[in-house]
This record gives structure tokens, C-alpha cells and sequence, in this order.
């Protein structure tokens, strides 16, 4: 056969093109966000658990990056997802109709952007209306183009005369709590069948993977485990050795690693950025039934770490290098850094939008540009830097007997600590450095939403 022979200017053509395609390919992933309900600093082996086995997860944060500051946007379910949702914190939030700003959503902005969306498990930003199906708020409404799910945490409604107690959460079953399972504007279920939750979604995911490979996609994976109360498939129940709540845990995990099969057996991981992460810390006041903050204090509902601090991990083979993160990131910087990696404008002039683009860190190991957090809805908290002031807080968010709220203490001067030497916010700091107090006071007053 004659070989043709080729010009040096169309090798350079073509080289140009496959360096061009390589970095559209790099900018553009597709993006799966794994978001998990209530799950603990400390539940995770890549996070110093013991009593969990999570190699799957494990396995993601040792070949991407795993982030040990990393910030639900709220300590409960509601404000977390608002903020991932918007770009904005929570905190500026209280007085705007979510219905109002829908198409500045991040899955609305995202398929403008010409991505597929899809939305399994747990919305949650629809609150619980007589006929979901047809909110305002609907996933469908919002910018996705598919929805799987139920419309908000697996507890509610609670059984009819009782509350949503540890007597209630310790005789539950499966049908106990009679939430519906809807796709799309279907119901499919109710009551669904809670120890399916995990296996269902997972199902879902990979159908979709495969029906979406050869366009670019975002798949919300909004789990509802480990929220109460925790149900495993019959597969994993047992399994663990750290009781029910283990073995949702490790069910999950089982989960994460068929998706990331399914985008291998599609052949486009190396084009997938694969996120890792919590709404908010563990709800340890139901024993058993709750996870672990691990070396942090407090838990869910509450503005010490443990009820904000959650794992992070970032995966994207061959374009985020592994490595660990000690900077500051929150789940509202997503938004940011989605819109630098695919393009599109962020919101502009929108209150409270306080997004970072974390890409530089991603792509190539830059510090993280956010430095500071605000915590607020249970108590009232502040970080800047390595230093944390306290100005109200509770331990709990609520009595687990009775569901009847805790007092909230006042602290008066604030409370400091060092954070990057005292994880567990075991010693205040205030009285010997009133100036690092008196700092992070203005700079929390700059910050607070104004009334």
C-alpha cells in the first residue's frame, strides 16, 4: 500500500487539535456528585474510622484528592442543600423564595451549559407539600431533567401520634416511616420499602451512565442513608460488625464503587469528575442509629465542627493528581468551580453568593482561596484562618427523647480556638489572645447578614 505522505503543517494541525481536544475533554467533565445524608468525620477509613469498612471509598480518596476542611453549608439537611444549590450561604437565604430563583439553580445551570441532569435520592428543598408532583420546587422544576427520589428525609412524616424518637427510630421497620418513592412526577411506591433505598438509587445511577455516556451529564446522587432511621438490603444487613448503622455505611460504599464501574465500563472515568461528600455531620445523639464525628466536637445541629465539618474527596483520574487538602472549601463552592471548569457566568449581584472556584486546587494543587466560615442556624459560630470564635452553641440539636429543643448557651466573650491545633475545640484560647477575638468580631460583623 503507498503511504500518503503528510505535510508538516497538518501535523502540526492535528497536534493542535488533540492538545484541544484534550483540554475541551479536561474543562468539560462530566460530573457525578455522590451526597450523602448525616454521615461522620470519623465514619470513614480514609478518615481515621475503625469500626466501617469503606474500601471503595477509601480507594477513591487515595487516587484523588481527600479534604480535611471541608464545610456542609449548614449543620442540618435544608440549609446544606441550599447552599450547594445556589452558590449562597444559607444565612442570607431565610427571606428568599427558592421557587424565585430556580433558573440560577445549579442544575439549571448546568443544562444550560448543554449538560443532561439527573437527580436520584433525596431532594429536600421542596418541603413536604400535600401533592409534590406538582411544586414549584419540583427537580423537574429546577433544572433537572430526571428525578428519582423522594421528596425529602426518610423520617417524615413520623408515624401518626409520635414523634421522631429513639423509642420510635429503635421499633422501626421498613414501612414504618411511609415515605413515598416517586420518578418524575410518578408515584412509583408508598410506603417505599426503606432497605431498598441504597440499591434502588444505585440501579438508577448506572442505567443512566450508560444511557448518558456519549453526552456530557451531571448525576446528583442524593442518598438518604445514613439519615434515621438506617435500613440496609438484605445483602448488608449483619455484614458489618458495627451494627445497622455500619451496615448502611458499608452498603454505600458497596454503591460508590459500581458507579465508579459503571463509568469505567463506559469508558469515560477518565473524563468523570467524581465527588465524595456529606450534607452534614453525624446525628451521634441517636447511638446506633447515628455515625461519627471522630476527633470533632459536637454533632448534627449544632455550629461546632463535628455538626459541619464532613469528608470531601475529589476524583479524576489523570486530571487531579492524589494528594491530601488542609485548606477551607464548603459545598456552596462547587457552584464556582463548576462554572470555571465548564464555562458559563456565575450569578452576579445575587446576596449572600459567596462561591469559590476550588479548580485551581484540583488541577493544580494550588491553596485553597476560601480562608474563612460562617456557621449559623444552630448556634452561631465563626473561622478565619487556623481560629474559630463560638458566640451561642448547643451539643445537640435536640433531646433525642423527646425531639424538644436544647437550650442554646450565649458566650460572652466568644470562645477561640486554634483549630490547627485543637481539632476537638477542647480549649478555649480566648483570654490569653483577646486580640485574635476582637479580630474575628469585625470580620464577623462585615460578614453577617444585615436585618
Amino acid at each position: 500500500m503507498r503511504r500518503i505522505p503528510v505535510r508538516p503543517f497538518v501535523c502540526l494541525f492535528l497536534f493542535i487539535a488533540v492538545v484541544l481536544g484534550a483540554a475541551t475533554a479536561a474543562e468539560r467533565p462530566n460530573i457525578v456528585l455522590i451526597f450523602v445524608d448525616d454521615l461522620g468525620y470519623g465514619d470513614l477509613g480514609c478518615y481515621g474510622g475503625e469500626t466501617i469498612r469503606t474500601p471503595q471509598i477509601d480507594a477513591l480518596a487515595s487516587r484523588g484528592q481527600r479534604w480535611t476542611n471541608f464545610y456542609a453549608s449548614g449543620s442540618v439537611c435544608v440549609p446544606s442543600r441550599r447552599g450547594l444549590m445556589t452558590g449562597r450561604h444559607p444565612a442570607f437565604l431565610n427571606d428568599v423564595p427558592l421557587a424565585s430563583i430556580r433558573e440560577k439553580m445549579l442544575p439549571a445551570f448546568l443544562k444550560r451549559q448543554g449538560y443532561a441532569t439527573a437527580i436520584l435520592g433525596k431532594w429536600h428543598l421542596a418541603g413536604y407539600p400535600d401533592d409534590f408532583t406538582q411544586s414549584p420546587m419540583h427537580p423537574l422544576e429546577c433544572g433537572f431533567d430526571y428525578h428519582f427520589g423522594t421528596p425529602g428525609s426518610n423520617d417524615v412524616p413520623a408515624p401518626k401520634g409520635k414523634k421522631q424518637t429513639r423509642d420510635v427510630f429503635d421499633a422501626a421497620d421498613k414501612f414504618t416511616f411511609k415515605i413515598p418513592l416517586i420518578r418524575g412526577r410518578e408515584l412509583v411506591e408508598f410506603p417505599a420499602d426503606q432497605e431498598l433505598f441504597t440499591q434502588r438509587y444505585t440501579r438508577e445511577a448506572v442505567d443512566w451512565i450508560r444511557h448518558h455516556r456519549d453526552e456530557r451529564f451531571f448525576l446528583f446522587l442524593s442518598h438518604n442513608m445514613p439519615h434515621v432511621p438506617v435500613f440496609a438490603s438484605e445483602a448488608f444487613q449483619g455484614k458489618s460488625g458495627a451494627g445497622v448503622y455500619g451496615d448502611v455505611v458499608e452498603e454505600i460504599d458497596w454503591s460508590v464503587g459500581r458507579v465508579v464501574e459503571a463509568l469505567r465500563e463506559n469508558g469515560i472515568e477518565n473524563d468523570t469528575l467524581i465527588i465524595f461528600t456529606s450534607d452534614n455531620g453525624p446525628w451521634e445523639m441517636f447511638g446506633p442509629h447515628g455515625g461519627s464525628a471522630g476527633p470533632l466536637r459536637g454533632e448534627k445541629g449544632t455550629p461546632w465542627e463535628g455538626g459541619n465539618r464532613v469528608p470531601a474527596i475529589f476524583y479524576w483520574p489523570g486530571v487531579i493528581e492524589p494528594g491530601v487538602v488542609d485548606g477551607i472549601g464548603a459545598n456552596l463552592d462547587l457552584y464556582a468551580s463548576f462554572a470555571a471548569l465548564i464555562g458559563g457566568g456565575e450569578p452576579e449581584g445575587d446576596r449572600g453568593y459567596i462561591s469559590q472556584d476550588l479548580s485551581p486546587v484540583w488541577l493544580e494543587g494550588r491553596t485553597s482561596p476560601r480562608d474563612i466560615w460562617y456557621f449559623s442556624g444552630s448556634g452561631e459560630a465563626y473561622r478565619s484562618g487556623d481560629y474559630k470564635i463560638v458566640l451561642r452553641s448547643k451539643d445537640r440539636g435536640s433531646n433525642p427523647d423527646t425531639r424538644g429543643r436544647e437550650p442554646i448557651a450565649t458566650h460572652d466573650p466568644p470562645l477561640l480556638f486554634n483549630l490547627a491545633r485543637d481539632i476537638g475545640e477542647s480549649v478555649n484560647i480566648g483570654s490569653s489572645h483577646p486580640e485574635i477575638v476582637d479580630r474575628l468580631q469585625r470580620e464577623l460583623t462585615a460578614f453577617r447578614p444585615r436585618k
